[in-house]
């Protein structure tokens, strides 16, 4: 078994424009290859896990969802650090269209997603690491035994909302510093 980086998508990976879905609206967040490389650096698999309710919603389609985390894997592959795997949940409870509508153990906060990596691959969730930018990120990897749980926000009520234990970092450029050990920007 080895140890991951769970990656939440908006918000960690690109900027959160809300529902994107498409390769122009994409503006990787300074900071996510070096946080990415070093992970990879210390043997850790690259999971991407993303609650995408813009498909339940009928703004966007898997296939638009695909094509665009295709189009990201081959980025971070450039880049040195390729995905091993992109877990997702199109689900949403109130706002979910047909087959849409429903609670989900994989939509976080539940930890269905990373459990799933888990299994999976093969993975050692109480050495892996889960960096996301909002409590529910954090909620859902303690709920799975992740080892270390990263929000990266500047909100102090989001940072509130968090389990104890999380780590709070102002922006995924300070968690690539802390992944790295140096000293924080």
């Amino acid at each position: 078994m080895r140890p991951a980086l769970f990656l939440d998508r908006d918000g960690v990976i690109n900027l959160d424009h809300g529902y994107v879905y498409r390769i122009d609206q994409v503006e990787f967040l300074p900071g996510i290859f070096a946080l990415a490389r070093a992970a990879v650096a210390r043997g850790m698999a690259l999971v991407v896990v993303t609650n995408q309710s813009g498909i339940g919603r009928g703004l966007y389609t898997e296939a638009d969802f695909h094509r665009l985390m295709g189009w990201m894997g081959l980025e971070f592959a450039r880049q040195g650090a390729p995905l091993l795997a992109v877990e997702f949940c199109p689900d949403h409870p109130e706002h979910g269209r047909g087959a849409y509508r429903r609670d989900s153990p994989r939509r976080k906060p539940g930890p269905g997603m990373l459990l799933d990596a888990a299994a999976a691959h093969g993975l050692d969730l109480a050495a892996s690491v889960l960096v996301g930018d909002r409590a529910s990120d954090a909620l859902a990897g303690a709920r799975a035994g992740v080892g270390t749980r990263v929000l990266v926000t500047t909100e102090a009520a989001e940072a509130a909302l968090a389990p104890a234990g999380t780590l709070v970092l102002p922006s995924v450029l300070a968690a690539a510093a802390w992944l790295e050990g140096r000293p924080l920007p």
